[in-house]
């Protein structure tokens, strides 16, 4: 039987002490409604939300959670918590937001290891005082932490030149559901010993354990870094990206964006392309120049941008908005976020076939024309159904382009299918992964979790 709230309350409050329980009820608006997004609508609230102070007290608490078969939440500063699929119930929320002290930062060895409370911009702040930074560029900067980073697998366009917050974890300390310490990977950048438990955690949702601390690669700070945009029709920007992919170009960045993207940062018309540049000065201005050169030949539009950081600011809050995010949003004006993969080569193709999907919306797309990831973002949903259907006309594109779809924020209710926008098999695909690796995730999960305990039916719901 469930602990009542009163005793479940008073139970963690004796183990943690008052300052380190919050009662839900009492939360701040947006912490408030960000954790009811992430459950389903039939699911009751958790009784509170823990903020364990120390990586021991994260341990003791998973323990006891553990013993009284209590389902937890894990979260850090909460800016992906409605990502993916739904948890279907929750009798805790622990946050590792008070976990946030840099362990070590060995500068001549390029790595640092952090607790995973660490706020991503605070961590960079950091770095930068040494000369180096940490490569990887995740949504909602400004509060996420390294633990949400790790859990969700969100790592940005520098993906195109330094590879996925997988390549850069080197080791990792986290709690498993029932409490234990365990830990994979090392300190060093030339570690073999043991299981490659990094890889496995990276993107699992808090599904397999909750990250207490993680070691990273770190790279210098670039001497000189541009920005180089440019736009056109579908078949020249195609050209241009296939031209630079077999090229001797060295960009950190290249990205594809949707015609709706570029016109709302002011870049002119028609699809675009941006690449960023980051070396010795010689080497980018040089680079910037054979992009120029290039964009000439196939008749494209090119503009060398200012200030890289104000560029990607920008992009980033066209992308996520998260200033409206955190404010209270109508039932009446919602957006669907979606991550999406597929073949380099089909991107423009693709990009095209989304035109004409959401040819009577606001939407907006970027791909990293590297890996073939993407983001789309579509505004302005008035009817649900209507937009699951369109979603997984997308997923099918991207499915027979060799990729993939996951919606990573909705509302509830297209999330939840069925049970909420009427039955209609064409809803069933909308959420929820499908593909032949599923049978495997449920094996690992029950193997880590045995009792179903931590973000229950994340994946799966």
């Amino acid at each position: 039987m469930r602990l009542a709230d009163n005793q479940l309350i008073a139970l963690f409050t004796d183990l943690l002490g008052v300052e380190s329980v919050v009662l839900f009820d009492r939360l701040a608006p947006n912490l408030h409604e960000r954790v009811v997004a992430s459950l389903t609508p039939d699911s009751l609230p958790p009784a509170s939300v823990l903020y364990p102070q120390t990586i021991a007290e994260l341990s003791r608490a998973i323990a006891l959670a553990y013993e009284h078969r209590l389902r937890v939440l894990p979260c850090g500063s909460a800016t992906k918590l409605d990502w993916g699929g739904l948890v279907s119930r929750a009798d805790l929320v622990i946050s590792t937001a008070k976990l946030n002290r840099v362990i070590e930062h060995c500068v001549g060895d390029l790595t640092v290891t952090v607790e995973s409370g660490v706020k991503y911009q605070d961590l960079q702040t950091v770095l930068a005082k040494e000369g180096q930074f940490l490569a990887i560029d995740p949504p909602y900067s400004a509060e996420a932490t390294i633990g949400g980073i790790l859990a969700t697998g969100s790592a940005g366009s520098l993906r195109h030149r330094y590879n996925s917050v997988r390549d850069m974890c080197l080791g990792i300390e986290f709690v498993r559901s029932d409490g234990e310490l365990a830990k994979a990977g090392g300190r060093v950048v030339k570690n073999v010993a043991g299981y490659d438990l990094m890889k496995l955690l990276t993107g699992s949702y808090g599904t397999l354990g909750i990250a207490a601390s993680v070691t990273f690669r770190l790279y210098p700070l670039p001497e000189y870094t541009q920005i180089v945009a440019v736009t056109g029709t579908a078949e020249s920007i195609a050209q241009a990206q296939q031209k630079i992919s077999t090229s001797v170009l060295t960009p950190t960045a290249c990205d594809l964006l949707s015609a709706t993207a570029i016109a709302d940062l002011g870049l002119g018309e028609g699809i675009g392309l941006v690449l960023q540049f980051a070396s010795l000065k010689a080497s980018v201005i040089e680079q910037c120049d054979r992009i120029a050169t290039l964009a000439k030949e196939l008749n494209l539009e090119v503009q060398i941008l200012g200030e890289a950081k104000e560029f990607w600011e920008l992009l980033e809050i066209l992308i996520w908005q998260d200033e409206l995010r955190n404010l209270e949003q109508s039932p009446e004006s919602t957006s669907v976020v979606c991550k999406l993969g597929l073949m380099p080569s089909a991107s423009v193709s693709f990009l095209k076939e989304c035109e004409q999907i959401f040819d009577a919306q606001s939407y907006y797309l970027q791909i990293h024309t590297g890996s073939g990831l993407g983001i789309l973002r579509v505004e302005d949903v008035q009817d649900l159904g209507a937009i699951a259907l369109q979603i997984a006309k997308v997923r099918s594109i991207a499915e027979s382009c060799g990729g993939f779809l996951s919606i990573l924020e909705a509302p509830q209710a297209l999330k939840f299918g069925n049970g909420t926008l009427g039955d209609n098999s064409n809803l069933e695909n909308v959420w929820g992964y499908r593909g032949n690796a599923r049978d495997l995730m449920l094996k690992i999960q029950r193997q880590f979790d045995p009792r179903g305990l931590l973000s229950c039916d994340r994946l799966y719901s």
